[in-house]
This record gives C-alpha cells, sequence and structure tokens, in this order.
C-alpha cells in the first residue's frame, strides 16, 4: 500500500511531474505528455503519476499556470513606477521579451497550445488572470502620470499583441533574412506607441 503523502511531498512531486511534462513538450511536443512517459522521465512507475494529476489534461493545466505565473513575476518584477511611468512601462516590455526568448517552450505552451477545458483548472485560470494583469498594470501607469489616455485594457492588449506577433514570427523563423528582430520589435512598439499618442 503507498504512504500517505504529506503536503510538502505532493508539492515537490507535482513540481517535478510539472518540469518533466515542459522537458518533454520542449523535446517531441503535445503528444509526447502522457502519464507514461512522465513516469518513464521521472524514473517511477507508470501509475505514480495518477497519485498527483487525473490526466494528461490536468498536468499540462498546472504546466501552463506554472508558466504563466513565472512570466507574471518576471513583469511584476519589471514593472517600477518609481522610476517614471514611460521607463517603467518600457522595462515590463524588455522583460517580456526576455521571458519570450529566454523560456520559448514555456511561451509557446502558454499562447499556442488552447484548452477547451481551461476554465475547469481554477489554478491555471487564476495565473492567466495575473498574467493579463500584467499588461494592464503599466498602462494604468503611464494613465495616472497623464502621459496618454484611452482605456488600460485595451490598450494593454493593443502593446500585447504588437509584442507578441513579432515574438512568435522571430521564433518560428519567419522573419526576412536581413531584418533584425530587435529593430523590427521596436520600430513596431514605436509606430504603436505614436498611434497611441505617446
Amino acid at each position: 500500500m503507498p504512504r500517505a503523502l504529506s503536503d510538502e511531498d505532493v508539492s515537490q512531486f507535482r513540481e517535478r511531474l510539472c518540469q518533466a511534462g515542459e522537458a518533454l513538450f520542449a523535446s517531441q511536443g503535445t503528444e509526447a505528455v502522457t502519464m507514461r512517459h512522465l513516469a518513464q522521465a521521472l524514473g517511477v512507475s507508470p501509475m505514480t503519476p495518477y497519485r498527483y494529476f487525473k490526466d494528461k489534461d490536468e498536468i499540462l493545466a498546472a504546466v501552463r499556470a506554472s508558466a504563466f505565473n513565472r512570466f507574471a513575476t518576471a513583469l511584476e518584477a519589471a514593472r517600477d513606477p518609481a522610476v517614471g511611468a514611460l521607463t517603467s512601462s518600457f522595462q515590463v516590455a524588455e522583460a517580456y521579451v526576455a521571458f519570450a526568448y529566454q523560456q520559448p517552450h514555456a511561451y509557446r505552451l502558454m499562447f499556442d497550445l488552447a484548452q477547451p477545458t481551461e476554465d475547469q483548472y481554477p489554478e491555471l485560470v487564476t495565473a492567466v488572470a495575473r498574467a493579463r494583469r500584467t499588461m494592464t498594470a503599466h498602462v494604468e501607469d503611464l494613465m495616472t502620470a497623464g502621459v496618454m489616455q484611452g482605456d488600460p485594457e485595451m490598450v494593454g492588449h493593443v502593446f500585447w499583441a504588437t509584442l507578441h506577433g513579432v515574438i512568435v514570427l522571430h521564433l518560428a523563423g519567419k522573419v526576412s533574412p536581413g531584418i533584425d528582430p530587435d529593430v523590427l520589435r521596436r520600430t513596431a512598439m514605436a509606430t504603436v506607441s505614436r498611434g497611441l499618442g505617446l
């Protein structure tokens, strides 16, 4: 009979499973993230993952929640209204780009993988909402400072869509030869900013 698991045991092993799930996704895609492959990756019995997760979808939701929380943490740390709203907003954008390029597999899991039952995983719903909040907070700082006007959520999404588009093109290798992705990103953001009155 399996021993009783403490909350710490569960938390630690779930984290190991999430790390293994992200690694499997990175190397072999979503189809590789199965209970059997996770068990093999961790050197445990095929039934062990079922003590921690109901099924593959629950594992993917936990992996994605972890990625969204890491992403939000990075952007929250970059936001610093004390340095001025514009500088802070720039820092948030740079943190966004750094996360996407340093953790591309996590970034793809966050945005490329659709889970129709996402609302059934409270941890994921909370993490997504937290990440979405980072897209609005720095814009609210700009508006509070009188730098710009408008609906902060809409403007935040405009910035988000612009950054995301350039990043996805770069990660997919679709930026034309001879175009520096960083120059493209700065040009796109500058163009959008001018259109928004910055």
